[in-house]
């Protein structure tokens, strides 16, 4: 991924309310979710939400396809994966693997 192209995502994704779509369309899975209960599950308008999946589909993070009269819209998981690994590709300067953060321990010593 070139570093335009991960900057025009991060743009994307700079925007609470297109990011928690984002998400939601995420944990929905790859069947995605009709337009109208996108919108129920994030509660905002209509317009508001077609100008947010706008902004979206140029990024190309989410793609939709008319099923009859209603749009499905899908998380593109390439191109989030594609992200990932640009943000990643570097990671530790490659001199340690990566990875989560280890779990914080409390310096309290537990009572017997």
């Amino acid at each position: 991924m070139e570093s335009q192209s991960a900057l025009a995502i991060l743009s994307a994704l700079g925007h609470e309310t297109r990011l928690a779509a984002f998400r939601v369309l995420v944990q929905a899975g790859h069947d995605g979710l009709p337009v109208g209960e996108l919108r129920e599950r994030l509660d905002i308008p209509a317009a508001t939400l077609t100008a947010h999946l706008n902004v979206l589909r140029a990024a190309a993070l989410v793609h939709d396809r008319r099923e009859g009269r209603v749009i499905r819209v899908r998380a593109n998981y390439p191109q989030m994966t594609g992200l990932i690994d640009y943000l990643t590709e570097n990671c530790c300067g490659g001199t340690t693997a990566c990875g989560p953060a280890q779990p914080c321990v409390s310096e309290k010593k537990a009572s017997p």
